[in-house]
C-alpha cells in the first residue's frame, strides 16, 4: 500500500449480544469497510451468530487467533471459511506446518463452496504485550524482532499478511513489501482512550506509515454516537493520507 491510499477501516464488535453486533453492523456500514467478530462474540453466538452478521452484507473478520496442531487448524479454517468471513487468522507462533495447513483449507474450501477465498492473516505479537511480557515468556529478542521473524515465516508459508501493531508497519512494509496485506489494531484517536493496548498509535499516524487495514473497537462502539465516531475516524485517516 502507498502512503497515498487510505487503509480500510475495520470496526471491532467486541460484545456477545448478537443484536448488539447487529446494531453496530448496520449503524456504521456507510462508514467502514467491514467488522470484525472475536472469540467473545463467537463463544457466545457460535456459527449461527456469525452468519448473522455476515447476512448483514458487511465484510466480516473472523479473529479467532487459531492455534493447534495443523489437522485441527485446517479443520477449524475450513469451517471458518465457509461462514463466509473475508478475513480469518492464525497464531504464526503456530509454525510453518499449521500456517501453511491453514491456507491449504482456505483455499480447498473456497473452490469446494464456490465462494471467496479469505484473507489467511498471521498474528505476530498482541498489541497488549510489550518487551517486558516477552521476556516473561522466555523470549530474549525485543518485540519488532520477534514480530519481524514470525512474519517473515508467515508470508514464506504463504499467509496474505498479518496482524501487527502500528509500530511495526514500517519495518514490516520494508522487510515483506507493498503486497503484504498489514492488518493493524491498537489504533486509538487522540480523544479516545487507551483501554489496555501498549503499543498504540493514532489513525493517521498509522495511515501515513502504510497500514491496509485499521481495527478499531471501542472509540467507535462505545461512542454515543458510533456513525458519527466512524465517519469523524474516517475523516482523520483521510486528511492524514491527503
Amino acid at each position: 500500500m502507498t502512503a497515498a491510499t487510505s487503509p480500510r477501516l475495520l470496526v471491532a464488535l467486541d460484545t456477545i449480544d448478537r443484536n448488539a453486533a447487529v446494531r453496530q453492523a448496520q449503524a456504521v456500514r456507510r462508514s467502514v469497510a467491514g467488522v470484525k467478530l472475536g472469540l467473545e462474540f463467537f463463544t457466545a453466538n457460535g456459527p449461527a451468530g456469525v452468519r448473522e452478521v455476515v447476512a448483514e452484507g458487511q465484510p466480516v473478520f473472523l479473529d479467532l487467533k487459531f492455534h493447534d496442531i495443523p489437522n485441527t487448524v485446517a479443520g477449524a479454517v475450513r469451517a471458518a471459511t465457509a461462514l463466509g468471513s473475508f478475513m480469518l487468522n492464525v497464531h504464526a507462533g503456530g509454525g510453518a506446518a499449521m500456517l501453511r495447513a491453514a491456507v491449504d483449507a482456505a483455499a480447498e474450501t473456497a473452490a469446494k463452496t464456490a465462494i471467496g477465498r479469505p484473507l489467511v492473516i498471521g498474528v505476530t505479537i498482541l498489541t497488549s504485550l510489550g518487551d517486558g511480557d516477552l521476556t516473561e515468556l522466555g523470549l530474549r529478542d525485543a518485540t519488532g524482532d520477534q514480530v519481524l521473524r514470525l512474519a517473515d515465516l508467515a508470508q514464506r508459508c504463504g499467509l496474505d499478511g498479518v496482524v501487527c501493531s502500528p509500530h511495526e508497519i514500517t519495518a514490516l512494509r520494508r522487510h515483506c513489501g507493498p503486497d503484504f496485506t498489514l492488518v493493524v489494531p491498537g489504533i486509538r484517536p487522540a480523544w479516545a482512550t487507551a483501554g489496555d493496548q501498549k503499543r498504540f498509535m493514532t489513525p493517521g499516524e498509522a495511515a501515513q506509515r502504510g497500514a491496509d487495514y485499521l481495527v478499531i473497537g471501542r472509540p467507535i462502539t462505545g461512542a454515543d454516537d458510533p456513525a458519527a465516531a466512524a465517519e469523524r475516524i474516517a475523516g482523520e485517516i483521510a486528511d492524514a493520507v491527503g
